[in-house]
C-alpha cells in the first residue's frame, strides 16, 4: 500500500474520507485546535455539544459533513482520557477507525497521528504507533476465499501532520510501523496457513523467499543435514510424519568486534496432532498455529533487515510435524539432544520443547550475547496468564528487564514468571539426564524449567500460548493470528546496546 505524508491543518482537503481522534476532554473550542481546519472544527464541536460523541477509547463514528466542513466523510474515533493514553491506544484508535473505513469500502483514505501533543510521547513513537494500527487493522487472510474477498480496499493512505518541523522524525516513525507491520502480517500469514499448505519444507521454503527479497543470508538444513548435525530431538518429534523436516537458519549482518549477536528462536510445529499422546479432536484444528514462534522470527528477521541495526541477528526455526503412525515417538522412548544431553519423554504432546532444546543447543555457536526463544509452548501458561501477556522465563534478570520493556513499547506485553529448584525436580528422570514434563502442576514453569537445561548463555524463554492467536477479532487484529512477538523483537534490536 501507498502511504504518503502531507503537511497542512486536518481536514482541509475536500471530499476526502479522513480519521480524527478526540479525547474525551477536547472541547474544540476557539483557539484549541488550530492544526484543524476551522470549518471542521466548528462542524465538530457541533457534534460534540449534542452528547453523541463521547471521546471514549475505541468509540467510531462516522459523520457527513455534506458542504459544511471540506471532507467528505469523516472517522471519529475515540481516544479516551489524556492521562491514561499511551502508544497502545494509538495503535487501537487506529485499528478500529480503519476497520470502519474498510466497512464502507474505503480505497484513499487520510489519519490524523493521534497523541501528537500527548506529554511524553515523542512525535516519532505517534506516528509508528498510528501507521502501525492502521495497517495492522486492515489485515485479513483470504488466501482461500473462492467467493470474494473480505479483505482491504485499500490502495492509499495519507498521513497528515500540522507542522513541516516535525516531519524528519514523523517521516521515520511511519517507516518503522510500515516496516514493523509488513513484518507482523508476514506473520500472520504464515501462521494463518492452514497445516496442508505450509508442512515444515514450504515454510523453510517461504523463509528462503523472504530471505533473498530482503537481503539476509538463509541456509535450510534438510533430514540428512539434521541427523548429521545429531538433532535427535527433532527427528524424533517428526518421525511420525510423512513430511520430513527442516531446521531453518536465517542471517542479518556479520558478527564482528563491536556488534553483540542476538538469537532467536521460534518453534516451528507447523501442525500439533500431540503426536502418540493424541489431543482431544475439539479445538485441534487451531494447531496449526503451533509455528505461531517461527512465524515470529521469519517477521522479525523481515523487519530487522529494512530497519539495519547495527547488531548481528540470527534466526533459527525448527520445522516438525508431529503426528502418530508406527514410526512415531512413544512415551517412555528416550533421545539424546544435538548437546549430548538425553530426554525420556513421559508424553508425546510435550514436543515444542524438544525441538527448541537442539535449537538451543545449535546456538551455542554464534557465541550470542543473548538468545531468546518464542513458543506456543503450554496451555498452563494460558491458565495462568490468559490471553493478555506471554509468559517470561530467564536465566538472566537483565536480559528478562530488556525484553519486558520492548514488550511494554510494543505494546506486547510478557509477564515474568519463576524458574525456582522445585520445577527442576519435578522433571528429574531416573533413566535420563530429564524429562519432558513434570506434571499437572506448575506446566509452564516446568517446561521453561527443562528449556533452561539447554541454555548457555543469557537466555529468555516466550511462552506465547495465549497471545498468538485469538477467537475473538480485537482493534487491530482480526480473529486468528496475531503475529505476536515481531514487534517485541524489533524493538529489543532498535533499542539493544552492548
Amino acid at each position: 500500500m501507498q502511504i504518503d505524508l502531507k503537511i497542512g491543518r486536518i481536514g482541509s482537503e475536500i471530499d476526502t474520507t479522513v480519521i480524527i481522534g478526540l479525547f474525551k476532554e477536547d472541547r474544540l473550542e476557539e483557539g484549541d485546535s488550530p492544526v484543524m481546519e476551522s470549518a471542521l472544527r466548528r462542524y465538530l464541536r457541533e457534534i460534540q455539544a449534542m452528547g453523541d460523541f463521547k471521546g471514549d477509547g475505541g468509540e467510531v463514528a462516522v459523520l457527513y459533513p455534506r458542504g459544511l466542513a471540506p471532507p467528505g466523510r469523516v472517522i471519529l474515533v475515540g481516544l479516551g482520557k489524556r492521562d491514561t493514553f499511551d502508544l497502545e491506544s494509538v495503535r487501537r484508535a487506529s485499528g478500529a477507525a480503519v476497520k470502519k473505513a474498510i466497512k464502507l469500502g474505503v480505497t484513499e483514505l487520510s489519519s490524523a497521528i493521534h497523541g501528537l501533543d500527548v506529554q511524553g510521547l515523542l512525535p516519532e513513537d505517534c506516528a509508528q504507533a498510528t501507521v502501525e494500527g492502521l495497517l495492522l487493522g486492515a489485515y485479513s487472510y483470504d488466501d482461500f476465499k473462492t467467493d470474494g474477498a473480505d479483505g482491504s480496499s485499500l490502495e492509499s493512505l495519507t498521513v497528515l501532520i500540522p507542522r513541516r518541523a516535525q516531519s524528519r522524525d514523523i517521516r521515520a516513525g511511519i517507516e518503522a510501523g510500515r516496516i514493523t507491520a509488513a513484518g507482523t502480517n508476514l506473520a500472520r500469514d504464515l501462521s494463518n496457513a492452514p497445516g496442508n499448505a505450509l508442512p515444515p519444507r514450504k515454510l523453510a521454503a517461504a523463509a528462503r523467499k523472504m530471505a533473498a527479497q530482503n537481503g539476509l543470508k538463509c541456509r535450510i538444513l534438510t533430514r540428512k543435514h539434521i541427523e548429521k548435525e545429531r538433532m535427535g530431538a527433532l527427528i524424533a518429534v517428526n518421525a511420525g510424519s510423512e513430511e520430513p523436516p527442516r531446521f531453518i537458519v536465517l542471517e542479518y549482518g556479520e558478527p564482528s568486534d563491536g556488534r553483540d549477536t542476538l538469537v532467536f528462536i521460534g518453534k516451528g510445529i507447523t501442525f500439533d496432532s500431540g503426536g502418540i499422546s493424541i489431543k482431544p479432536s475439539g479445538g485441534m484444528e487451531e494447531m496449526k498455529h503451533d509455528m505461531s514462534g517461527a512465524a515470529a522470527v521469519i517477521g522479525a528477521m523481515r523487519a530487522i533487515s529494512a530497519l539495519k541495526p547495527a547488531v548481528h541477528v540470527v534466526g533459527l526455526v525448527p520445522a516438525a510435524e508431529n503426528m502418530p503412525d508406527g514410526r512415531a515417538l512413544k512415551p517412555g522412548d528416550v533421545i539424546t539432544t544435538l548437546s549430548g544431553k538425553t530426554i525420556e519423554v513421559i508424553n508425546t504432546d510435550a514436543e515444542g520443547r524438544l525441538v527448541l532444546a537442539d535449537a538451543l543447543g545449535f546456538a551455542e555457536r554464534y557465541n550470542p550475547a543473548a538468545v531468546i526463544d518464542l513458543a506456543t509452548l503450554t496451555g498452563a501458561c494460558v491458565v495462568a496468564l490468559g490471553h493478555a501477556a506471554s509468559g517470561m522465563m530467564g536465566n538472566d534478570e537483565a536480559l528478562q528487564d530488556r525484553v519486558r520493556a520492548a514488550g511494554e513499547v510494543a505494546g506486547e506485553r510478557v509477564w515474568p514468571l519463576p524458574l525456582w529448584k522445585e520445577y527442576h525436580d519435578q522433571i528429574k528422570s531416573h533413566v535420563a539426564d530429564v524429562k519432558n514434563t513434570g506434571g499437572r502442576w506448575g506446566g509452564a514453569l516446568t517446561a521453561g524449567a527443562f528449556l533452561e537445561k539447554f541454555a548457555g548463555r543469557p537466555w529468555v524463554h516466550l511462552d506465547i500460548a495465549g497471545t498468538a492467536y485469538t477467537d475473538t477479532a480485537r482493534p487491530y487484529c482480526p480473529k486468528g493470528a496475531t503475529g505476536v512477538g515481531v514487534r517485541l523483537l524489533v524493538q529489543l534490536v532498535k533499542d539493544w546496546k552492548p
